[in-house]
């Protein structure tokens, strides 16, 4: 059995009044390439030491400047961060876009 809403000091809002979320597209972006440029560096440096090989043999055949040494697993990092921060950044905007929650 379930309390009504009065009851609980809890105040329910109307379906017409719900307003979807909106993303904010920079930050959002900037979390997602800061996640890109960590998982990146961990398969460079899985890479050096030979462990996790078939991970670093699958981004080596996805992106185009990473190899397991210190100036591909850099290279590597920016070419995530700069794919991942843009991608991200345009999802954000069309998502806002979509559900109309531009402020």
């Amino acid at each position: 059995m379930s309390t009504p809403p009065e009851q609980t000091g809890v105040r329910e809002i109307p379906e017409s009044s719900r307003v979807p979320p909106r993303l904010d597209p920079l930050p959002f972006a900037v979390a997602a390439a800061t996640v890109a440029a960590v998982i990146m560096l961990l398969l460079g440096l899985f890479g050096a030491i030979g462990v996790y090989e078939g991970g670093v043999e699958m981004m080596e055949q996805w992106h185009s400047f990473f190899t397991p040494t210190p100036a591909g697993t850099i290279a590597g990092i920016l070419e995530a961060v700069v794919i991942t921060g843009v991608f991200t950044y345009l999802f954000a905007e069309l998502y806002n876009r979509f559900t109309g929650s531009l402020s």
